[in-house]
């Protein structure tokens, strides 16, 4: 494992990329209504992107078609977008990639389209919730599973289950750099100390229902296996002397 630390200069660099990540989501809960289907979405995304300067680091990721990943209700992770239109009361996970100039930035979010249940927003809750507990446990030399402890915790503190099978990770030059970011403690995981310097993308995938998932006959739409709701949110953050800095966030 060779987790590298980022400067000052190119977490600047990394947070022009999350600016741009952040309008993107922004864009997304601003069109996410019943009717607009998923493709939609991607089309103004990518549009949105190339504007800015950033090209989507998704498309064509391992052969993967899209700019965005767009997830429905039972849908974990990895939709990829279509002639699907949304419907009310649908829950929709958006993960958004960008790379501007060398360096990437990487955030997800739920959105609610329309009105939707009350089970569904409180997995919406618990699961960003998750992510606001992990990042403010976040201090220069933390051991990684600080992280994975807080999101663990609160999730099944709130009788959710995390997603095991797919997790954060380290961020920079590549969308996918060490180490890998667990939303839960494994006995015998690697835990390494995080230096001031690391930036990780850290993602809660959490299920109303149980952690088993499966992936669909397209070969990337992760769905949960008892097909319940699943809830999906992301932010890459550095670590800094002061704390966390969060850089996928729309700027000022």
């Amino acid at each position: 494992m060779v987790i590298s630390r980022k400067s000052p200069r190119e977490i600047e660099c990394m947070r022009e990329a999350g600016a741009v990540v952040a309008e993107a989501l922004a864009l997304c809960e601003r069109l996410a209504r019943p009717g607009v289907t998923t493709e939609e979405l991607d089309r103004n995304v990518e549009s949105l992107i190339v504007k800015k300067k950033g090209v989507p680091l998704f498309k064509g990721y391992r052969g993967y078609p899209a700019s965005i990943c767009a997830s429905i209700n039972e849908e974990v992770v990895h939709g990829i977008p279509g002639p699907r239109p949304l419907k009310n009361g649908d829950i929709l996970s958006v993960d958004v990639g960008v790379r501007v100039g060398s360096y990437c930035g990487d955030a997800a979010r739920t959105i609610a389209v329309g009105d939707i249940s009350k089970e569904a927003k409180r997995l919406i809750s618990v699961c960003e919730t998750s992510l606001t507990r992990a990042i403010e446990t976040i201090r220069a030399d933390m051991r990684l599973s600080t992280i994975s402890r807080a999101v663990q915790l609160y999730v099944e503190s709130q009788g959710c289950s995390v997603v095991r099978k797919y997790t954060g990770h380290g961020i920079g030059r590549e969308m996918h750099e060490d180490p890998q970011v667990p939303n839960f403690v494994a006995a015998g995981a690697p835990d390494p100390v995080l230096p001031s310097g690391v930036v990780l993308a850290i993602e809660p995938m959490v299920n109303a229902g149980n952690e088993n998932v499966e992936v669909l006959e397209d070969g990337w739409t992760v769905v949960t296996k008892d097909r319940s709701l699943s809830a999906h949110f992301e932010h890459t953050v550095a670590i800094t002397e002061n704390g966390p800095d969060v850089l996928t966030v729309l700027s000022a």
